[in-house]
């Protein structure tokens, strides 16, 4: 018994020792093994790992790195042994008969392989269809994983099974056009997925094909089921993702006569179109309100944006039209007798002092009411800062330099790290600009190119590369001096003087860097006064030089407008959008370039 017992003591000490010793021998050989493998020895490593295979802790850790030996080796007899072993071994695995498919597929047998995987999924069940889609998908063999879902949703009876992990997957592979039924499918029957959907089919659809595919399922599933009201708002999302805000306005206004939801989201449109200077959206989503919900909580703003919008339609269509100029502060007047002078419409005095001084030349009348908002008590100290912004402009109209950089200066401090600060400093980099202060504008300019607004710090940039290309190390900063002050000219609407020295510009410096520059400031002269034949004749200058590339998609864009918007010349139009979009495909002008194009080209739109 004692001895017995002495036996044992010995055994467990030696174990002891042994184990561990052993532990770290099989360690050391898989560590070898693996970096036979990374080395791509991979004899050396197949000779390793068919030792250690064996091993039963170890099968787990060695079989992937073996398989993949052997098919590196191209070892297929070994390799195809091997996985029905382990088939034999894990009868419920899954992903070792997906490993087997895998085997025949690098023996260069295809059919043999097809035909194992489809037996596979012939032969699933139900609850094995997570577990088989997922082998293919970590096998990349993704139109497999797909039929396993398909063929899970077919075993389950359920034609919405499996929506999710499909929908993951085409917007994975970027199969759109299987991805859009199945992420309508699930609208349809989950309306609060919405956002959901919005988001896989933004990381999807990347070209005009897979938004066409989305819109043409979409209008015809509105005109299936119109009381679904998630197909709407994806198609609103869809109008908007392609710049066709009149599209996105029509079925807003579709589906606030359907709801009823007091016009919250054509408010929004509006606002919309606004920013992205579609007017007459804007101006047709306000006058929905206002003729909609006259007694609502946003007739009052929608009356005063209204204006706002027919007032960037009028000052942005060329010639401007005094007479409607007029008409416009008639609206501001009838708004102010309506509502009365008060801290709520600050603005609309903002906006009739803008429009009697640069339209009507009626300084002292602009300065009177633009000092009656900036005293108006209670009133928004933003609305106060933009007051005296459009202030120092007038005062720069009227040649008073330092009363407009006293004004710009005073809203910089007073909203500091703001939008309407960051502004500020702009005008005082463009003042500077204008005076020739080259190095005080950069200064200020190198702060704003990281403005949080994207509309100022752009403006910075291009400010800011006009002087840097034209004041470099071989040019003098005369020329660059002349067309910043007539830049000021034009400011000032000193038309004809500036056309004058743009000309004396051109024979003075002939070939200069800022000949690109004064060719488009002409053409933007010209368009303002109404000539638009010799708009296009100073934009031709460019378009046709290739050493004007930079500026070339600009001036492009401009004349195909023109030709559609003035010229009324529609054929030319086309072949010029057509042209931008060939030539300049990461123009920023892409989007609304194609947008005119296809209503050009008379794409059929469906409202």
């Amino acid at each position: 018994m004692a001895v017995k017992l002495h036996y044992t003591l010995l055994l467990s000490f030696l174990l002891l020792f042994v184990a561990p010793a052993v532990a770290t021998a099989q360690a050391q050989d898989l560590e070898l093994a693996r970096e036979y493998f990374r080395k791509g020895d991979y004899t050396k490593a197949e000779d390793i790992y068919s030792k250690i295979i064996e091993r039963e802790r170890l099968f787990n850790v060695v079989y992937p790195d073996y398989l993949k030996t052997l098919l590196a080796q191209r070892n297929y007899k070994e390799a195809e042994k091997l996985v029905k072993n382990t088939m034999k071994r894990n009868p419920g695995a899954v992903n070792y008969a997906v490993d087997l498919g895998l085997v025949y597929q690098a023996a260069g047998d295809k059919s043999a392989a097809e035909k194992h995987f489809d037996k596979l999924l012939s032969q699933m069940k139900p609850e094995e269809t997570i577990m088989v889609a997922s082998a293919f998908i970590q096998n990349e063999l993704y139109d497999y994983a797909e039929k396993a879902y398909l063929r899970g949703r077919e075993l389950s009876g359920n034609p919405l099974e499996y929506n999710r992990a499909l929908i993951a997957l085409y917007t994975y592979t970027r199969k759109s056009n299987c991805l859009i039924p199945e992420a309508l499918n699930m609208l349809q029957e989950r309306e609060e997925e919405l956002g959901y959907v919005r988001n896989m089919l933004q990381n999807t659809l990347r070209d005009e094909d897979g938004y066409d595919a989305l819109e043409k399922e979409l209008i015809l599933r509105v005109q299936e089921q119109p009381d679904k009201v998630a197909f709407n708002e994806l198609l609103i999302w869809l109008y908007i993702q392609r710049k066709d805000f009149y599209g996105a306005l029509m079925q807003a206004r579709a589906v606030d006569k359907r709801t009823h939801s007091g016009g919250a989201r054509v408010m929004e449109l509006g606002a919309i179109s606004a920013k992205n200077k579609d007017y007459q959206g804007a101006v047709e989503a306000y006058e929905y309100i206002v003729n909609e919900y006259p007694e609502g909580p946003y007739y009052l703003v929608a009356r005063h944006r209204l204006i706002n919008a027919r007032e960037e339609q009028v000052e942005n269509t060329f010639p401007v039209d005094m007479d409607k100029i007029r008409a416009l502060i008639a609206d501001y007047e009838a708004l102010l007798s309506e509502v009365g002078k008060n801290d709520q419409t600050v603005e609309a005095l903002q906006h009739m002092a803008d429009l009697y001084a640069f339209h009507l030349d009626e300084k002292d009348k602009a300065i009177e009411l633009l000092q009656e908002a900036i005293s108006m008590p209670r009133a928004k100290p933003d609305l106060v800062a933009d007051a005296k912004l459009t202030l120092g402009d007038i005062y720069l109209l009227k040649g008073e330099p330092w009363e407009s950089t006293l004004l710009y200066s005073q809203v910089e401090k007073s909203h500091k790290e703001t939008t309407i600060g960051h502004e500020a400093k702009l005008r005082n980099a463009r003042l500077n600009y204008y005076k020739g202060d080259f190095e005080l504008a950069q200064a200020y300019l190198d702060i704003l190119k990281l403005a949080t607004s994207r509309e100022i710090a752009n403006d910075a940039m291009d400010l800011s590369l006009l002087i840097t290309d034209n004041t470099g190390l071989d040019t003098s900063t005369v020329a660059m001096q002349e067309y910043a002050a007539i830049d000021l000219l034009v400011f000032q609407n000193k038309l004809d003087e500036a056309l004058t020295k743009l000309d004396e510009m051109l024979q003075k410096f002939p070939g200069h860097s800022l000949t690109d520059e004064i060719y488009l400031q002409k053409a933007s002269i010209y368009e303002r006064v109404g000539d638009f034949n010799q708009s296009v004749a100073n934009l031709e200058k460019i378009v046709s030089n290739p050493q004007y590339d930079i500026l070339s998609d600009d001036a492009l864009y401009k004349m195909a407008f023109i030709y559609e918007e003035n010229l009324q010349d529609k054929e030319k139009a086309q072949q010029l959008y057509n042209d931008l979009l060939v030539k300049h495909q990461g123009s920023i002008y892409v989007a609304e370039a194609r947008k005119r194009f296809r209503k050009l080209r008379g794409d059929a739109v469906v409202n």
